[in-house]
């Protein structure tokens, strides 16, 4: 089904395209950051700036294995969602709109990094990230633009940005895989508290240094404050919970019966579910539901640039991302929680109202670099 909106290229031309789209709606994007700050001029009066600031917020450290070149002549997009999820859906929007797509793939983490070194020289034009608190950093630097209504307005209030700089496309349900044979499920910690009770001691595993567990305890960060939050990470650490490099490896421990629980995000249940058949999956999920960190729905999420000389192009990427096309992709094919009513969940998944997430602006989750100064701290990265 082509793309309903196209718009022209702002850009000058780079040969012959074919545009299968028609415009069907007109929506206004514009050009100015949010947060905007202050710069000394040369007789030292603080300017107004409104673009996007190299250096002024910091959120994760820039990855060298990212900077890959990228085509400035097509439209840009900094990627902080995996290849192999993304890349189908983003080469069916390129071969219906016919719009040129280069796309800088990364962590959530690393590709923010690298646009915020970057600032407003900075190629990309639309961002995708799997984390609510890198877009919430990328618009404190003024390195996002504010969104048209028309666009905001349809996603789920609960999990948009209040500031309308950046659209959810995704909800990411924080999750406690175990395996039944080496624990009952009356035996599962109760709420997020009790996942540091020492008789789960050496039982639960972790993946520090994955964006979702760092937004779990960003989300701690912000509920209960710094104190709270390094206690808590303290006692994993007592605790001896075992570390893994992400929710993959979690995953795999607990299905094969080598570790009895660990932290992960709902879908990569779901996902080994399809491929191999949920009778084959002995691991099962269970939802704390305790409206603290443990209980957090984090989102992805996409935005334009605010520096972008090529906005028409920009916003109507973001717009097919929130269309029933690309929202069914995802639905379907990651097993996520959509972000706007025309696409309902999997059957399989509980209902969002029903898990409880804690109340919390998800913009407030923006600030990475803390939580990663007390994850070292602690001895976790």
């Amino acid at each position: 089904m082509p793309h309903p909106l196209h718009r022209a290229s702002s850009r000058r031309p780079r040969g012959t395209r074919t545009v299968l789209g028609v415009t069907t709606l007109t929506l206004t994007l514009t050009l100015t950051g949010c947060g905007a700050a202050a710069s000394e001029a040369d007789g030292g009066e603080a300017v107004a700036g409104t673009t996007c600031r190299a250096g002024a917020v910091a959120y994760g450290d820039v990855d060298p294995e990212v900077e890959t070149p990228v085509d400035e002549e097509a439209l840009v997009v900094y990627s902080g969602r995996s290849e192999e999820l993304v890349r189908p859906l983003l080469e069916t929007y390129a071969q219906e709109s016919g719009v040129e797509l280069s796309v800088r793939y990364g962590s959530t983490s690393a590709i923010t990094a690298q646009l915020l070194a970057e600032g407003d020289q900075s190629p990309a034009d639309v961002v995708l990230l799997q984390d609510a608190g890198a877009l919430g950093a990328l618009g404190d630097a003024g390195c996002l633009a504010d969104l048209p209504d028309e666009l905001t307005g349809q996603t789920l209030p609960a999990y948009a940005d209040e500031d309308g700089r950046w659209v959810p496309l995704t909800g990411r349900a924080r999750a406690v895989v175990h395996n039944p044979g080496l624990i009952a499920e009356q035996d599962l910690p109760a709420d997020t508290a009790d996942l540091v009770d020492p008789r789960y001691a050496g039982q639960l595993g972790i993946a520090p240094g994955n964006a979702s567990f760092q937004a779990f305890i960003t989300t701690m960060r912000v509920l209960e404050g710094e104190q709270a939050a390094e206690e808590f990470v303290q006692g994993l650490v007592d605790n001896d919970a075992q570390i893994f490099d992400g929710n993959d490896a979690i995953l795999d421990a607990v299905d094969s019966g080598r570790l009895p629980m660990g932290l992960i995000n709902h879908y990569y249940w779901f996902e080994q579910a399809a491929e191999v058949g949920a009778e084959n999956v002995t691991a099962r999920l269970a939802y704390l539901r305790d409206g603290a960190a443990g209980s957090l729905v984090n989102v992805s999420g996409s935005g334009v640039v605010s520096s972008t000389d090529r906005q028409d192009d920009a916003l109507a990427l973001v717009e097919f991302l929130l269309s029933e096309q690309a929202q069914r992709y995802f639905a379907e094919q990651t097993f996520e929680y959509p972000m706007t009513e025309a696409v309902p969940a999997e059957d399989e998944l509980p209902p969002l109202e029903e898990l409880q997430a804690p109340d919390i602006d998800l913009d407030d989750m923006a600030s990475l670099s803390a939580t990663l100064d007390l994850l070292n701290r602690v001895g976790l990265t």
